[in-house]
């Protein structure tokens, strides 16, 4: 039986944003939040034992209740590195929301052929590889395109998390793999270098000259250096974080997707109210056509169809 104290959380842990304002922005019919997490809870999903955070429990009931809350039709539920390569939380999330939900799971070489059938079925649709070295134990590249070429013929794609200071090394890994690549969170640029710049610039032309290459406009919050942070009513949060992706949003309006991040891991300066992150969309995406393919057309296209 495990015990309490194996999952006491990381001090200095921030729970999720306790009752959450209602979003001025009202989201399309049909909007998809594309990018979010469960975390245990543990006495049901333990945290794995290779973990480098012990989360709070944000489970699916507080997920689903949030989509709810804010005006989201479905959720795309992406594993996170507390819980490795037990996808058991994320399936069963998948199987209790109805038909409302897919997934992204983390999946090991020798995963097996029936597993992967058994996570297409619950509505898995991609794997995530993790590249941020204070999260993830380094992985070899040839056992991430052994894994990539196993999950090609399900019509999976692949989710890559780095930090933009590392693409010049993965660049040719990235622009090699046979599927669709997905971008969290914008390879994280420095928003403190011009967005014209040549860090931000690389990741520009990777989805220039890639057509199968997205990227999710997600986690101000995560990028600002000078906000102002999505707290106390504020309706033009993380400013800093604003060019960026509204270069994306409208250079390749269909091959965008946003998501809340919920329940936001291992942030340490502040926890966003969700309902205000929500009224940051209409920043980035600000035409209604826009905001259609952002947040119902190209999730429902990647994810459902």
């Amino acid at each position: 039986m495990t015990t309490a104290e194996t999952f006491t959380k990381t001090p200095g842990w921030l729970d999720y944003y306790d009752g959450p304002s209602r979003p001025r922005f009202r989201l399309p019919a049909g909007a998809v939040d594309a990018h979010c997490h469960v975390f245990g809870p543990a006495a049901v999903f333990p945290y794995a034992p290779e973990r480098k955070y012990t989360p709070c429990d944000a489970p699916k009931e507080a997920l689903f209740a949030l989509r709810d809350h804010l005006g989201f039709e479905k959720n795309v539920i992406v594993q996170a590195t507390c819980h490795g390569t037990d996808n058991r939380a994320l399936v069963d999330a998948l199987r209790a929301a109805g038909g409302r939900a897919r997934g992204v799971a983390t999946v090991s070489r020798d995963v097996s052929d029936a597993e992967l059938r058994d996570m297409h079925e619950a509505g898995v649709r991609g794997t995530r590889f993790n590249f941020v070295k204070r999260l993830a134990d380094f992985t070899p590249r040839e056992v991430l395109a052994d894994i990539a070429a196993r999950i090609a013929p399900l019509g999976w794609h692949v989710v890559v998390y780095f930090e933009a200071q590392d693409l010049p090394e993965l660049y040719d890994f990235f622009t090699a793999l046979p599927t669709t690549v997905v971008v969290d969170h914008m390879g994280r640029p420095d928003v403190t270098q011009p967005v014209d710049g040549p860090e931000f610039g690389l990741f520009v032309r990777m989805m220039q000259e890639h057509p199968n290459i997205w990227s999710k406009v997600s986690c101000p919050e995560r990028l600002s250096r000078s906000g102002p942070p999505a707290l106390n009513g504020e309706q033009a949060a993380y400013r800093d974080v604003v060019p960026f992706a509204r270069r994306l949003v409208e250079t390749f309006p269909d091959r965008v997707l946003w998501g809340t991040d919920w329940p936001h891991p291992n942030l340490k300066d502040h926890m966003p109210d969700d309902g205000l992150l929500v009224d940051t969309i209409p920043h980035i995406a600000p035409t209604p056509e826009l905001q259609r393919k952002l947040l119902v057309d190209n999730p429902n296209r990647l994810y459902w169809s």
